[in-house]
């Protein structure tokens, strides 16, 4: 069955997110609509959907002109079966003593590592970016030093393969808690395929804004791998919820953001122990300071 996609772009969230609903309404429908900022405080918006039907581009004429947009740039996509390419051009990732795979790659998993299972038709946050990656790699350090962590929170954690990894190492229930309620039921899904059902709470909430994290905190580690603009909005609440002497792993960021969301960072009581690059994503691991 063929697949079209049409997408478009124009200035400012709300006009961004009106033209999507608009978009929601044409005949016929796609199956799907996204509105995605091109580049974090950009300014920029981008609009899309799919839709497994032609669709109608005299309509999506006039809704690009009645929002100011872009003309819509409408493709037919080539039949591909995504999971089976994901099986094939995503190798398992070793980062430390972390093993990121596929169940494909089962009998790959080294002996003596730490093994996190994540499917190829749940691939966001499999370990392959530079940004989960680098981590996962911070976590490894934590660990190889002999940090003490009694207790770990995982924001905006996708497919909760950082919890995951916090969940392998040490022997308590980590809460993880993301903005979208599919990522939240991707997450439990990847516990129950790791074995780890009660050893992670997922919850979905924004940011810290949840009671259970509230009563949990403060925690010894936080991870946050989300984006430049969310990370920079959340320094104070982090700092709320991390113990002092606590660790933040940050990532998300792109290298030429990195000093800029440290700075906010060890303005909010956290000292830079480590900037990591890979490719052009950076990680920050953070430790806060001691209460005065």
């Amino acid at each position: 069955m063929p697949t079209f996609t049409a997408l478009t772009t124009l200035t400012g969230k709300d006009p961004a997110e009106a033209l999507g609903l608009a978009m929601e309404r044409l005949n016929p429908e796609p199956t799907g609509v996204g509105v995605f900022e091109v580049e974090d405080g950009s300014g920029l918006w981008e609009v899309g959907g799919y839709f497994v039907e032609t669709p109608d581009e005299a309509a999506l004429a006039v809704l690009a002109a009645a929002f100011d947009a872009k003309p819509f740039v409408v493709s037919e996509l080539p039949e591909t079966d995504w999971v089976a390419k994901v099986k094939r051009e995503l190798a398992p990732v070793a980062a430390g003593r972390f093993f990121v795979y596929g169940s494909h790659d089962a009998e790959k998993v080294p002996e003596g590592s730490e093994p996190l299972l994540i499917e190829a038709a749940m691939a966001f946050g499999t370990g392959h970016h530079g940004t989960t990656l680098g981590c996962l790699l911070a976590l490894d350090k934590l660990v190889d030093e002999g940090v003490p962590v009694g207790s770990t929170l995982d924001v905006g954690c996708g497919t909760a393969v950082l919890a995951m990894a916090a969940a392998r190492i040490w022997d308590h229930k980590v809460v993880a808690s993301d903005i979208d309620a599919v990522a939240v039921e991707v997450a439990e899904a990847n516990m129950r395929a790791n074995g780890l059902e009660g050893r992670v709470l997922c919850l979905e909430a924004t940011g810290t804004d949840h009671p259970e994290i509230t009563a949990r905190a403060p925690f010894d580690l936080v991870f946050a791998n989300i984006l430049k603009g969310p990370l920079i909005a959340l320094a104070p609440d982090l700092a709320t919820v991390t113990a002092p002497d606590g660790h933040a792993i940050l990532s998300g960021l792109l290298n030429e953001h990195a000093n800029e969301v440290a700075a906010v960072y060890q303005e909010n009581g956290y000292n830079l122990v480590d900037h990591q690059q890979i490719g052009d994503w950076s990680t920050l691991l953070l430790r806060k300071r001691p209460a005065n």
